[in-house]
């Protein structure tokens, strides 16, 4: 059996953070609670009631027999109570009413509210009066701008389509909506051709300054892109050797050569898009024509001896472990009203109910409640002890709406086409963010890299563990919101198997276990061979059995995971096969993670979220990340979401810092100032070889003399300003790596072999200045001497 240990980072799949444990958002729906039998959906007791019983008895939760069928998985209702507190539920009589309401739903989805403007709206100052009847006929056309978008996201929408409809008094209004939609990445972004083909250059035709990217996740990328299209110089320095961060997807293979071969696309990262409306996921899975599979409903339920949870004692425990959460609620804001600052593990505060109501004191009963737990582990990456009871779910209100889907071939369709044409250095390890009113200097293990501003978009694991030094130092109240938040783990164990023992059927299903700190070892099964090309399931590892899990051998881990399917699908005549291969992640040890997602922990609340998204340095050091979305954390969505706003948070101050006197705008960037000797100098290099070139010092037949190297990072085909990084070397140097095949092999030798470090102009030093103009002066009376000149004979003239 072919066994690979694969370290990777968050399963940002399955955030479920929600008072109704079986789904939420996260980066995966939150699994579906089990079935107990194979396509059978259970059916669903009413709800039960709370009964006070006198005092010397203890309060007990009393519920009526299963009587209707239902689906594991509660979605919450926030668009339907929406609509029914607002004007948009109304009867219309016209059509032009009802566009109006249909508009105002997708807007609703996309995360706009609905009767009044955004915090980005106020801060770009989209209306001159907050409330009146001038925002209210702004929010119609913003939300008209963007449903005519959302119709055919393969299309770009022109201005001048964007106010064909609209009446002439409210042009005006046309154009500040359409603009604000543009430069916070709400219309015209993704990845059909024609976006694309618009993207690669400044929309506006102003060229701005220089942006460096920390980070090739989906916010680096999404950033990356978008500063691109708003005009400034960007270049990613990314630690991996591949993009994608926390979506990583690996082809798993194998076989017995003798046409018995299988293979499959295992996501060991973030794996499910969490509700496709309103995700721009989704825009991009429609613009790549890539097909959604939903995942299905049904999820049944094994004892640890294989035996199917009996459905009535699965329904009842379901409904009152709901109905704890649902007591705790009302308890946390109780706590939150009379006792300002008061916060308690959430596992805590179930677990003391629990005893008071005396739910699941049954052996089958307290096994089906730890699986809910687990569940809720799985959601938020963590111990039930870690979570706050205040403030676990503070996300449920913005949760995307739709279908949770899987991306047949994975996530890594999406990466790769985001990372296409950007300038990325793999390998390069940030270890310090030096900022100041001049611009900001990143240091890597082996280079140093000059901008304008910084995006950085590392897991917040890497904050945590002090990875990257600022200077100065973060702000304190940064540093608390760091160290307030959460940074869980989850792993997978992702297996390939020669066919497909359990039926193709189903999407999940579930395992129970006796041990209680063990309840989340692989308590969830994934089937992806719907999706994968091949017969591929996934195990779970949640909540103490998740750390327990990364001090395993992978050898072990996978024979503790066939025992389970062994336990489950034997007594049923079914033989279980080895995998032909199986990996096990470790997010926890990834030095590029340090776990998985973050969550809401004790003490903690969604307002470090904000925090820690602010920027720093008077507007040099932004964040962006799954961390920094207080809406959308633990996704991939809102990774994708961080780094659009990001990318108009640095337009914004860009924008400010053109507009002041103040000296804080002049900084360099990354590349030399356009007019400056060195760039005339370059202007006819004495050698040039791929995205290098070389001026040389004037010392005919000296091989040892120096030359100063330009290396040209972007601009060829994004056809975006071009970046440049220097660095002085011998003659005999850059002849040398002249004869090296291919840019990336250049680069390596440049670092490794030569042991030399690119820099932007301003790193290059006196020895550079002096060579400069030795070789401007040189040049000056080479080409006296070729064109019969002299300072005598120009002056007779």
């Amino acid at each position: 059996m072919n066994q690979t240990t694969m370290h990777s980072v968050s399963d940002t799949e399955q955030n479920s953070n929600s008072a109704t444990p079986s789904e939420q958002p996260i980066d995966t729906p939150m699994t579906e609670p089990p079935q107990p039998q194979n396509d059978v959906v259970t059916t669903s007791p009413q709800n039960p009631t709370i009964n006070n019983s006198s005092e010397d008895q203890p309060p007990t939760l009393s519920y009526p027999n299963p009587t209707q069928p239902r689906k594991r998985r509660r979605r919450k209702k926030f668009f339907t109570e929406l609509t029914a507190t607002t004007s948009l539920s109304k009867n219309r009589k016209n059509g032009v009413a009802k566009d109006c309401d249909d508009e105002a739903l997708i807007a609703i989805s996309v995360g706009f509210p609905v009767d009044s403007l955004t915090e980005e709206e106020i801060e770009a100052n989209v209306v001159k009066t907050i409330g009146g009847s001038e925002q209210s006929n702004y929010i119609i056309v913003r939300n008209h701008i963007l449903a005519r978008w959302r119709s055919d996201v393969n299309v770009w929408l022109t201005y001048d389509l964007a106010v064909k409809s609209i009446r002439s008094e409210h042009r005006g209004l046309v154009e500040t909506a359409y603009r604000f939609l543009i430069e916070h990445g709400y219309i015209n972004f993704g990845l059909s051709p024609e976006i694309k083909a618009v993207k690669v250059r400044s929309f506006d035709g102003v060229e701005r300054g220089s942006v460096i990217v920390i980070g090739a996740g989906l916010a680096g990328l999404v950033a990356a892109r978008q500063l691109v299209f708003l005009g400034f110089k960007v270049c990613i320095l990314e630690g991996r050797t591949r993009p994608g961060g926390r979506v990583k997807t690996k082809k798993v293979f194998g076989g017995d050569g003798n046409g018995g071969d299988v293979e499959a696309a295992a996501d060991l990262g973030g794996s499910v898009l969490t509700g496709v409306n309103g995700n721009p996921l989704g825009v991009l899975a429609r613009q790549l024509d890539l097909p959604l599979h939903k995942v299905r409903d049904v999820c049944p339920l094994y004892m640890p001896d294989g035996k199917c949870v009996d459905s009535e004692v699965d329904s009842r425990v379901e409904v009152l472990f709901n109905k704890l959460l649902e007591r705790v609620c009302k308890l946390r804001q109780a706590m939150i009203e009379e006792v300002k600052s008061v916060d308690v593990p959430l596992g805590t505060a179930l677990e003391a109910f629990r005893r008071v109501y005396k739910v699941s004191e049954d052996k089958e009963e307290r096994m089906l409640l730890n699986w809910h737990l687990a569940n809720l582990e799985y959601a938020n990456a963590t111990l039930m002890s870690n979570l706050s009871m205040a403030y676990w779910d503070q996300d449920d209100p913005y949760e995307m709406g739709g279908d949770h889907c899987f991306i047949p071939g994975g996530n890594e369709t999406f990466v790769r086409a985001l990372a296409e044409d950007l300038p990325i250095f793999y390998g390069r390890t940030v270890e310090c963010i030096k900022y100041g009113s001049d611009g900001v200097l990143v240091c890597t293990d082996e280079q140093q890299f000059r901008g304008d501003m910084v995006l950085c978009t590392v897991p917040l694991g890497v904050l945590k563990k002090g990875s990257i030094t600022f200077v100065p130092d973060l702000p304190q109240r940064k540093k608390d919101a760091i160290h307030r938040l959460g940074f869980g783990l989850l792993n997978k164990v992702v297996m390939l198997f020669p066919t497909n023992f359990w039926g193709g059927n189903i999407d999940t299903f579930g395992h129970l276990t006796e041990d209680l700190s063990m309840r989340g070892e692989f308590f969830l099964f994934y089937s992806y061979s719907s999706v994968s090309g091949g017969p591929l399931l996934v195990a779970l590892v949640a909540g103490e059995a998740a750390i327990r899990f990364e001090m395993m051998s992978p050898l072990e881990s996978v024979k503790r995971v066939l025992d389970v399917l062994k336990d489950i699908f034997h007594p049923k005549g079914i033989v279980v096969p080895d995998p032909v291969q199986a990996v096990c992640t470790r997010w926890g040890q990834d030095t590029f993670a340090y776990g998985s997602y973050s969550y809401v922990a004790v003490g903690s609340s969604g307002d470090d979220y904000d925090i820690l998204a602010e920027s720093v340095g008077n507007g040099r050091v932004f964040f962006a990340g799954e961390a920094t979305s207080k809406q959308y954390p633990a996704t991939m969505h809102g990774a994708f979401l961080s780094g659009m706003r990001e990318a108009a948070n640095i337009l914004r101050v860009s924008k400010r810092n053109d507009n002041s006197s103040t000296p804080s705008n002049t900084a360099k960037n990354i590349a030399a100032d356009e007019n400056d000797d060195l760039n005339k100098l370059f202007a006819n290099p004495d050698l040039s070889f791929g995205s290098f070139s070389a001026v040389y010092n004037p010392k005919p037949n000296d091989l040892e003399t120096r030359s100063i190297l330009r290396v040209k990072i972007g601009g060829t085909v994004l056809d975006s300003p071009s970046l440049y990084l220097y660095a002085v070397l011998s003659v005999k140097q850059v002849i040398e790596l002249s004869q090296v095949e291919g840019d990336e092999n250049r680069m390596r030798m440049i670092n490794r072999d030569l042991g030399v470090s690119l820099v932007g102009k301003k790193g290059l030093g006196s020895t550079a200045e002096s060579l400069i103009v030795n070789i401007k002066l040189f040049r000056s009376q080479l080409y006296e001497a070729e064109n019969g000149l002299s300072s005598s004979s120009i002056m007779e003239e």
